[in-house]
C-alpha cells in the first residue's frame, strides 16, 4: 500500500490555498499546507475591502479570518501548516510531488498550487528604465503619513491605486501618476479623485539623487519632461508566482487543462482574470473537490 505525507498538498496560504484546505479537512482529507510566510500574507497589506462577502472591510481581518479557520482544522487534527519555501512541483502515474528549497520532499495523490502572484518592479515592464532603483516600494504598503506633504510619483496605474485612495479617504497627498496607454482603462475608477494627476507615457527613466528621485517621462506628444520627486513608488501590476514544474503560458500564468492530472492550479495563478479575492475563494474549494471526487470513483 502506497504511504503518503497527506491526502492532498496545498502551497500558499492565501485565500485560494486556505479555502483548499478547509474544503479538503470538510471532507475527512489528511491536508498538509506548505507557507512561505504568514496566512494571507499579502492580504494583510489591503487597506480596503468592497467586494468580498462577508463584511470584510479590510485585508487583514479577512487574513485573520483564514488563519483561524485554519487553526480550527488543525485543532481536528486534518491540517498540518508547514513553514517553508516549496521550489518544484511535480506530476507522476501515481503520486505528486513537492520539492522544498531546504531538500524535503511532500508526496499526496494530488497538490493544489495556489502561489498567486508577486508584484511587478521596473525590470518587469518596458516602458521603465531605472538600473539604479531595481526595487521601488509598493504603493500599497504606503502609509498616508509617510506621503502626505511629499512630491510622489506613482509608476502605473494598476487597482491598488484605488483601493489605496479609498482607505485613506481624508489623506491629504498629491500623486503624480504616470502609466502606459494599455492602463487606461484602469484609471476610470479614481479619475474624479482630485489628489491625482493623471499622465498617459511611452516611458520614464528614474534615478536616484541627493533630493529623492530624477524623473524623466517621454510622450507621444512633444519632447521629455524631467522633474525631481521625494519618493517614487511602484504600481504596474502582478505577475505570476509560477513553481518550476508547472506548465506556464505565453502569458506566464499557468492553463490548469495543461498540467499533469494530478497537479491543480487555484486562484491568481490561472490567469489575470482571476485576480479577485471572492473568485480565487470559490476556485480554492473547486480545486479541492477534484481529487476528493477523484478518489471516490477509484473506490467505486
Amino acid at each position: 500500500m502506497t504511504t503518503w505525507d497527506a491526502d492532498l498538498l496545498v502551497v500558499g496560504a492565501g485565500p485560494a490555498g486556505v479555502s483548499a484546505a478547509v474544503m479538503a479537512s470538510s471532507l475527512r482529507m489528511r491536508t498538509v499546507v506548505v507557507e512561505v510566510e504568514q496566512v494571507g500574507a499579502k492580504l494583510r497589506a489591503i487597506g480596503a475591502m468592497e467586494n468580498v462577502p462577508g463584511g470584510w472591510t479590510t485585508g487583514g481581518a479577512l487574513a485573520e479570518a483564514l488563519a483561524s479557520d485554519l487553526d480550527r482544522h488543525q485543532e481536528l487534527g486534518r491540517v498540518t501548516v508547514l513553514s517553508g519555501r516549496a521550489a518544484r512541483v511535480d506530476g507522476h502515474d501515481d503520486r505528486a510531488e513537492v520539492l522544498l528549497e531546504d531538500g524535503r520532499t511532500l508526496t499526496a495523490p494530488a497538490v493544489v498550487v495556489a502561489t498567486g502572484v508577486s508584484t511587478l518592479m521596473p525590470e518587469d515592464v518596458p516602458w521603465i528604465e531605472a538600473p539604479e532603483s531595481r526595487w521601488l516600494p509598493p504603493l500599497w504598503r504606503a502609509t498616508a503619513e509617510y506621503l502626505e506633504g511629499r512630491r510622489v510619483v506613482v509608476l502605473g496605474a494598476d487597482r491598488p491605486l484605488g483601493t489605496w485612495l479609498r482607505a485613506h479617504p481624508q489623506a491629504g497627498v498629491n500623486l503624480d501618476v504616470l502609466f502606459p496607454e494599455s492602463d487606461r482603462y484602469k484609471t476610470e475608477e479614481v479619475a474624479d479623485d482630485g489628489r491625482l494627476r493623471l499622465d498617459v507615457v511611452d516611458r520614464v527613466s528614474v534615478a536616484p539623487v541627493a533630493d529623492g528621485f530624477r524623473v524623466t517621462a517621454w510622450h507621444s506628444f512633444g519632447g521629455p519632461h524631467t522633474f525631481v520627486v521625494d519618493a517614487v513608488l511602484s504600481n504596474m501590476g502582478s505577475k505570476p508566482a509560477a513553481l518550476a514544474g508547472l506548465v506556464v503560458g505565453a502569458d506566464g500564468y499557468c492553463p490548469p487543462d495543461e498540467q499533469h492530472p494530478r497537479v491543480l492550479v487555484a486562484g491568481d495563478l490561472k490567469g489575470a482574470q482571476m485576480q479577485r479575492i471572492a473568485v480565487a475563494i470559490g476556485d480554492g474549494s473547486r480545486a479541492a473537490l477534484a481529487p476528493y471526487y477523484q478518489a471516490q470513483a477509484v473506490r467505486a
